[in-house]
């Protein structure tokens, strides 16, 4: 019997500096002076917390129903309160408008095709209020053609009761895409191990796609960088962020 869901594992094995850099990016481009913001795909809720301890009226709206239950328990433990929606990233009608819009950890690399995320872009711009602002970061095509195909990582802890397995494979069936397996095995109480894994499918888009994508959602004013806003984008850049304005 499996006694933990994938999002339970996926959430607790996370590198928290990721949220906290984040949260840093989020209030220096546009965050401190909004109020409402919706972070899109944001799983177990852990950078709305961040905004929300910070004073930000906070809305996640995620896929799966297993994260926002996570989301939920993070919520509380912390004392704030979220919104807490499931819907598709492609199709927010029925959400509010909002002075800021975030969609960060690469999520829009998980949709199948530039038409998604084209569509995606298309719904921001419509729930974000007039001079809001929309943050992302994607991988780059560096990232999944070069880095990803053949990476490994391992981890187990000191007590050996719990470990994760990650390979990277390229798809050979989808232009920059890349195909990872990840499997985490934990120690139940008999000393057998359980096994919990998933399969997942990320895509990547040349630079210039993605910024006609954003003029054809509405976006006219955009500025890409690197390493959460410290610095320009280079020809080996592996994560691209994303300030854009309505």
């Amino acid at each position: 019997m499996i006694y933990h869901s994938f999002a339970q594992l996926y959430d607790q094995l996370f590198d928290d500096q990721l949220y906290e850099d984040w949260a840093q990016y989020t209030l220096e481009h546009g965050g401190e002076k909004a109020t409402t913001i919706l972070d899109l795909a944001g799983g177990a809720g852990r950078l709305a917390v961040l905004l929300a301890k910070a004073g930000k009226e906070m809305t996640v709206v995620d896929l799966s129903a297993d994260m926002l239950a996570l989301a939920a328990q993070h919520a509380t433990a912390a004392g704030v309160e979220l919104n807490l929606l499931q819907a598709d990233m492609r199709d927010l009608s029925g959400l509010s408008e909002y002075d800021m819009v975030t969609c960060y950890a690469d999520s829009f690399s998980y949709l199948d095709n530039l038409a998604d995320v084209t569509t995606s872009f298309h719904q921001v711009h419509d729930h974000l209020k007039a001079g809001g602002r929309f943050l992302f970061d994607v991988i780059t095509p560096y990232q999944t053609d070069v880095i990803y195909p053949g990476y490994m990582y391992n981890y187990e802890d000191d007590d050996h009761q719990h470990a994760f397995m990650w390979r990277s494979y390229g798809n050979d069936e989808v232009e920059h895409g890349v195909i990872h397996d990840l499997a985490f095995f934990n120690q139940l109480d008999n000393g057998q191990y359980e096994r919990v894994g998933e399969t997942h499918f990320e895509r990547s888009y040349p630079l210039a796609d993605l910024q006609q994508a954003l003029v054809t959602a509405g976006f006219n004013q955009v500025r890409v960088s690197a390493d959460f806003g410290r610095m320009a984008p280079n020809e080996e850049t592996t994560r691209l962020f994303f300030d854009c304005h309505k």
